[in-house]
Order: structure tokens, then C-alpha cells, then sequence
């Protein structure tokens, strides 16, 4: 059986929405954060060493990561009736469907978490006399770099979503659903926002699939799904 080790408000989420589109059968164990730090429960390190979520285990098997994760679980899915979320190999589709898959790991997640740190530095107490100094540093990294990389990303997904309905191409993949995360995240935080209409839109769709409804109710709490 199928067990996601499942961390509130994370990237979790994805995996139990992808198990819903893929109609496999599994189970939740669930860790909160720390309401202080956010950090996830030392608990999750009896499962992976690194502690983090997601995690999910399959028997023996203890499969780390968000890309590993749907790569391990879609090739698991393949031998059944599940809708297939992977486009065929050797087509354009399954070019765009690996590029982005990572991309949102790879690429898109690292400025967004730039912008977490630095937002955290500007609002984190410290004596009066740093405050100014931290302040001026966190501003001048997302000015200068964090906050461009953010627009940039986004332009090009907007784009990207401007030749096709899913990123992979005409039909609905995994890579969609790994993109989430990310697109929620900066929905909430990053700059997504009107200006980007296809990537407004995208997040309807996928927020508006029967599968994603159903992931929400076996998971919990979730704030980045509005």
C-alpha cells in the first residue's frame, strides 16, 4: 500500500492529487509544522533521513522528492486502467512534458524561495540598530535579482501557456501538476497575479478538476488553493 507522508501546507499536496488522477489506492500519515519555525516534525526523519515532505513509502520502498515521486508513480500506474499522464516517447509532447516537469523544481521554486528568506530577514526582530542594514540587504537581493528572476519566470510560463492549454501540449499531464506547487506559491507570494491571465487561468482549471477537490478533503488544510 501506498503511504504519503503528508506535511500540511506543502508539497504534499501535489502527490496526493496526482494518486487522485491516477485513481491508485494509498494512505495518509499526517505531520503538522512547527507553528514557530514552519519546519516540518523531527518524525518525518524516521522515514527519510532529510526529514522533509514529500515522502511517500510503497512497501519496502521509501521514495523521496516530487519528480521521483511522480516519475515512480506514474510508471506504477502504467500497468493499469489509470488515465496516462505522461505523453508517448519520442513525441514533442514528452520533450515539454521532462522540461517541465523539472523546470518547476529545477528553476521555478529557487527565487520564490529567495523571496521567503528575505522576507523573513525584513520581518524578523533584531536589535534597532541592524534593522536598517538587514532591511536595506534583503531589498537590494530582491530588487536586484530575486524579484526580476520571479517576472521573468513567469512571463515565460505565460507565454508557454499562450501556444498550448497544458504545459505539456494539448493534453492534461503530470507536469501540470508538479507546476502547481510553485504557481500557487507565487499566487500567494510571488507576483502571480491579473497581469499573467493564462497562468491565472491555469490555476482555475486545475483548481476547478475533480481530482484536486477530492485531494483538498483527504489531505486537509492547504492554504495556497484559492
Amino acid at each position: 500500500m501506498i503511504v504519503v507522508h503528508h506535511l500540511n501546507n506543502s508539497r504534499s499536496q501535489r502527490i496526493l492529487w496526482l494518486l487522485e488522477e491516477l485513481g491508485l489506492e494509498y494512505e495518509i500519515k499526517r505531520y503538522e509544522r512547527d507553528p514557530k519555525t514552519m519546519l516540518a516534525p523531527p518524525e518525518l526523519k524516521a522515514v527519510h533521513p532529510l526529514g522533509k515532505s514529500p515522502v511517500i513509502t510503497d512497501g519496502d520502498l521509501v521514495v523521496a522528492e516530487s519528480g521521483a515521486i511522480v516519475e515512480y508513480l506514474t510508471a506504477r500506474a502504467s500497468d493499469t486502467d489509470a488515465p496516462r499522464l505522461v505523453p508517448a516517447a519520442r513525441t514533442p509532447a514528452r520533450l515539454r512534458y521532462t522540461h517541465f516537469l523539472h523546470f518547476a523544481e529545477g528553476s521555478m521554486m529557487s527565487p520564490l524561495l529567495l523571496k521567503l528568506v528575505f522576507d523573513k530577514i525584513e520581518s524578523t526582530p533584531m536589535p534597532f540598530f541592524a534593522k536598517p542594514i538587514a532591511r536595506g540587504i534583503a531589498q537590494k537581493v530582491k530588487g536586484t535579482f530575486v524579484l526580476p528572476q520571479i517576472a521573468l519566470q513567469l512571463s515565460y510560463l505565460e507565454a508557454e501557456l499562450g501556444k498550448h492549454p497544458w504545459f505539456a501540449g494539448e493534453e492534461f499531464s503530470a507536469a501540470d501538476i508538479q507546476l502547481s506547487f510553485p504557481l500557487e506559491a507565487a499566487a500567494s507570494r510571488g507576483g502571480l497575479d491579473a497581469k499573467y491571465p493564462n497562468l491565472t487561468d491555469f490555476l482555475a482549471r486545475i483548481h476547478a478538476r475533480p481530482a484536486y477537490r477530492r485531494a483538498l478533503e483527504r489531505g486537509g488544510e492547504y492554504a495556497y488553493a484559492k
